[in-house]
């Protein structure tokens, strides 16, 4: 079984062989192991490119960390081929309840329609993600894992990197076109580069602690104000698999961490909340909110990506859900920057798509801490106003936040002229693509997710038939539905999410985000959105 007191061993490369004065040189260096760079290294070799993998530890991480993935994730680890494994072993769940001391307040459903291929969220303990994102990497020959290789110095150059390594048999250097950070939120690339977090660091603590239990919970999300159990504070459960529930509980500002932590002292709460003493212990962590981020993600060519660019508070699952995001703009963009058929200007769109999105996750987070913990007076009374009106109106529902949850990040897109057409509903530019069930010419049911993985790593055009057949650029995947040779679209979702009634084209980038849509398209239209997409205009 994976688990984080599994160890690599450390080897010995051919790199630390070569004289100082001629370091080896590689296209890409990611540093740090966790699902982040794991998810990247595989990306960019999928794509084809070899990429060198430094972590300077020897296993996985401890405890269990992240634990909700989103279902965005989990379509992009299905283009990784690991989502199958992580499902299987994930605890699926898409409803979460809210209550207010002991009542229910009011229950959600984070994806109550059918038709989608992966579920809104599992929770699965990061050190299984890690693990099966490893295995995947050692059937790749263009991922060269390396455990126990710290980055002790790098120095910016024009057209490289220059990287100090250290090991247990002492430095090495290589060269490096590109540098990729996700080295984590105490970044020591961020240091070399003279780059700081800025940003809002709250004042209350929360404990984690992770408990293995036998219990007649269901597999949602509960998230109490004010529970009789753990009064005047916050407190939430989560299942994960094995039997471990994870719980987290609202302290106060001036708790002292190393008392909070040991557990003689956290086992009374948890007995507290359960009515009962039959648990152990798994993990038993402690932490602060803390919404940062860099000014900027690029760094020449020194790319930060996940906690090491942007930290979010935990409630809402936006720290490594938002990173692997990160990992999979940054992926196809380099790519095609290290193939030269996108100049390295693309590579400022993702400074620029990402950072939004880290704007976005941090004032999310922080809108979530402020509800959670209100410092001020005007904001604790404020806090009592909307959980009593939350008993009796919608309207007050919607304003308890114990965390909006994660969803996938939508990117200002310049439209053209075509994306202006006539368009009551579907993916509008710069949001992902709606998943739907459709099947092939002879019955054999599939998703639109998987039929575009099929595509590969391309830029994919999806049309919904009318009878007419898109002239499509050289080199573009195609996917069409409806018509004589097209997927079938028996239950109409797939024609309802993307508004295809009459006929619709999809310009897909290869992350699955809409790079642009026609009613009527044009080869020089989609020429035209797919220059623009690929920053040659």
């Amino acid at each position: 079984m994976p688990h984080s007191k599994v160890q690599f061993g450390y080897r010995r490369h051919p790199d630390q062989d070569r004289p100082a004065a001629t370091p080896a040189e590689h296209a890409v260096v990611v540093v740090g192991a966790g699902p982040v760079g794991l998810s990247l290294a595989i990306d960019l070799a999928q794509r084809g490119q070899k990429v060198v993998l430094l972590d300077d530890a020897d296993r996985i991480g401890e405890g269990s960390r992240a634990i909700c993935f989103s279902k965005r994730a989990l379509e992009y680890w299905d283009r990784l081929g690991v989502a199958d494994r992580m499902v299987e072993k994930g605890v699926v769940w898409s409803v979460g309840r809210i209550f207010h001391g002991a009542s229910l307040l009011y229950q959600f459903n984070l994806l109550p329609e059918e038709g989608h291929k992966r579920p809104a969220f599992i929770n699965l303990q990061q050190y299984y993600a890690e693990a099966y994102l490893v295995d995947r990497i050692a059937q790749l020959p263009d991922v060269d894992l390396r455990w126990r290789n710290k980055v002790s110095a790098l120095e910016r150059r024009n057209d490289y990197v220059a990287l100090t390594i250290d090991t247990p048999e002492g430095p090495y250097k290589l060269h490096a076109q590109y540098l990729i950070a996700c080295d984590g939120a105490r970044s020591s690339l961020r240091q070399m580069v003279g780059a700081e977090f800025s940003g809002q660091v709250f004042e209350d603590q929360f404990l984690i602690a992770d408990v293995k239990m036998t219990a007649a919970f269901p597999t949602e999300r509960w998230f109490w104000f004010d529970p009789p159990f753990h009064a005047g504070r916050s407190a939430l459960l989560h299942k994960q698999p094995d039997d471990v529930w994870r719980i987290d509980l609202q302290l106060s500002p001036d708790a002292d961490p190393a008392v909070e932590k040991k557990p003689e002292n956290v086992a009374p709460r948890i007995a507290r909340m359960l009515g009962h003493e039959n648990f152990d212990f798994e993990w038993i962590s402690l932490y602060k909110f803390q919404c940062r981020r860099m000014d900027r993600f690029l760094h020449g060519r020194v790319i930060f990506a996940g906690d090491s660019a942007h930290q979010v508070s935990p409630f809402g699952a936006r720290g490594a859900n938002s990173g692997l995001e990160d990992a999979e703009n940054i992926a196809w963009k380099l790519d095609r920057v290290l193939r030269g058929t996108s100049p390295e200007s693309l590579l400022e769109t993702y400074d620029t798509e990402r950072s939004a999105a880290a704007d976005e996750n941090i004032r999310e987070s922080t809108r979530a801490t402020d509800f959670m913990a209100p410092v001020t007076s005007q904001e604790a009374r404020l806090r009592k106003a909307v959980l009593s009106l939350a008993r009796e109106t919608e309207f007050g529902k919607r304003m308890v936040n114990g965390g909006r949850l994660s969803l996938p990040s939508v990117y200002e897109t310049p439209l053209s002229t075509a994306d202006t057409d006539n368009w009551r509903g579907g993916p509008r530019p710069g949001t992902s693509m709606p998943d739907a069930p459709v099947s092939d010419r002879t019955g054999n049911p599939m998703f639109l997710t998987e039929a575009f993985m099929r595509k590969g790593t391309r830029f994919t055009l999806l049309t919904f038939g009318n009878g007419k057949v898109v002239d499509a650029p050289e080199g573009l995947g195609t996917i069409r539905v409806g018509g004589e040779d097209g997927l079938i679209d028996a239950s109409g979702l797939a024609g309802q999410r993307y508004d295809a009634e009459g006929g619709a084209t999809y310009l897909l980038r290869p992350d699955g985000y809409v790079a642009a849509r026609f009613r009527h398209p044009t080869r020089p239209a989609i020429e035209a959105a797919l220059a623009r997409a690929c920053g040659l205009n």
